[in-house]
């Protein structure tokens, strides 16, 4: 069990939505996170840095946009529709992007590989989340 998962089990309030795919978001969202960050840094770190340049603008974007709305989906008791979906449409824009960008590097950069396949994740847990909210 994750710990965004016991978080949410420790609630002494309700919770609007499942409280195993809010966990399943936040926890894709703190990878997709994790994985543009780490990807920014082997991106630099490549030789024909000119080529990655749309690539770190990306995932920059990307690691942002998931830190916000992690914030903001670790507190689920006043839920606010008016915040949160434009928060979780905002990531699956934007993991789209970015997962598009890392994929068009992926034969040739393994760490691209691995945060196209974050990104994907964390696009499909948001959307999830954003159709059982509605």
């Amino acid at each position: 069990m994750t710990y965004a998962r016991q978080m949410l089990d420790s609630y002494r309030h309700d919770v609007n939505v499942d409280a195993g795919m809010l966990a399943a978001t936040v926890d894709a969202l703190n990878d997709c996170a994790q994985a543009c960050a780490a990807d920014v840094d082997a991106d630099l770190s490549e030789q024909n840095l000119a080529e990655m340049v749309k690539c770190i603008r990306q995932c920059l974007q990307c690691t942002d946009l998931c830190t916000a709305t992690v914030s903001v989906l670790s507190r689920p008791t006043e839920y606010d529709p008016n915040v949160t979906r434009p928060l979780l449409e905002a990531c699956l824009a934007i993991c789209k992007s970015c997962g598009d960008e890392c994929e068009r590097h992926a034969h040739m950069h393994e760490h691209c590989r691995v945060c196209a396949e974050a990104c994907r994740r964390c696009e499909r847990t948001c959307r999830d989340l954003l159709v059982a909210l509605t």
